[in-house]
């Protein structure tokens, strides 16, 4: 799909992943074009899926979520009920944020947000515990954040 996006379709794209609360006159500003035509393609990235919705990024420390947990789960077996149990599960996880479907030794990778450790041991024995498809899960606690873009590469 990319093939259909020119330069100034990219150039929107990377400056709205940057500011997504600009008026259409500071994006029109931003990659050199008009209003009208700027409004116009923007509207168009957002109806042929390129731009999916405009979101407020929130800090989770400031949230309440002191932790940061990745989980590798490995279900028990490869099977479409114990897939769809985990899945319908988790997209109803609050502190679940991200969910991965992966290859290697785990089949799925979650990134969960809790506020402190009991509130982590809480969650996995309670909410991932209960759930028959998980054969294990091992959990990562992130120290530190290195780097967290919310954009992704756009190119041509």
């Amino acid at each position: 799909m990319i093939e259909k996006l020119d330069a100034i379709d990219i150039k929107i794209l990377k400056v709205l992943q940057q500011n997504a609360k600009l008026t259409t006159k500071e994006l029109a500003e931003a990659v050199h074009l008009s209003p009208s035509p700027t409004f116009e393609r923007q509207k168009r990235l957002e109806r042929e899926g390129y731009i999916q919705k405009y979101v407020a990024i929130v800090d989770p420390n400031m949230a309440g979520n002191d932790m940061m947990v990745l989980c590798n789960i490995r279900l028990k077996q490869h099977g479409k009920e114990y897939a769809r149990e985990f899945v319908d599960a988790v997209k109803e996880m609050e502190e679940v944020t991200e969910c991965y479907n992966t290859s290697g030794d785990f089949d799925y990778i979650i990134k969960v947000f809790v506020r402190n450790m009991p509130h982590y041991q809480d969650f996995v024995l309670n909410r991932l515990g209960e759930m028959e498809s998980i054969g294990s899960v091992h959990s990562v606690f992130v120290i530190g954040t290195v780097k967290c873009l919310h954009s992704v590469p756009v190119a041509k």
